[in-house]
């Protein structure tokens, strides 16, 4: 990590940036104290929406659920 000065990021910002686009984590001190770090950005993840991932089927080996509910009303009915 580096410590650059306030005055001296303002004078060499660009330089600076391209260090950072390198690798390299850049600490800007200001009045003698660290106030910022400048660090490369991190890669993200490809994450797809929710709505483009695949759906959760389920398997229930035996009759549908329909047909027990249908059967269920008709011996409540009886």
């Amino acid at each position: 990590m580096r410590g650059v000065t306030f005055t001296e990021f303002r004078k060499n910002a660009s330089s600076l940036i391209s260090e950072v686009e390198k690798g390299e984590v850049i600490q800007l001190i200001r009045h003698g104290k660290p106030v910022a770090e400048i660090c490369p950005v991190k890669p993200k993840e490809k994450i797809l929406p929710t709505w483009k991932k695949p759906g959760l089927r389920l398997a229930v080996k035996g009759g549908s659920l329909s047909e027990a509910i249908l059967e269920e009303r008709r011996n409540s009915e009886e």
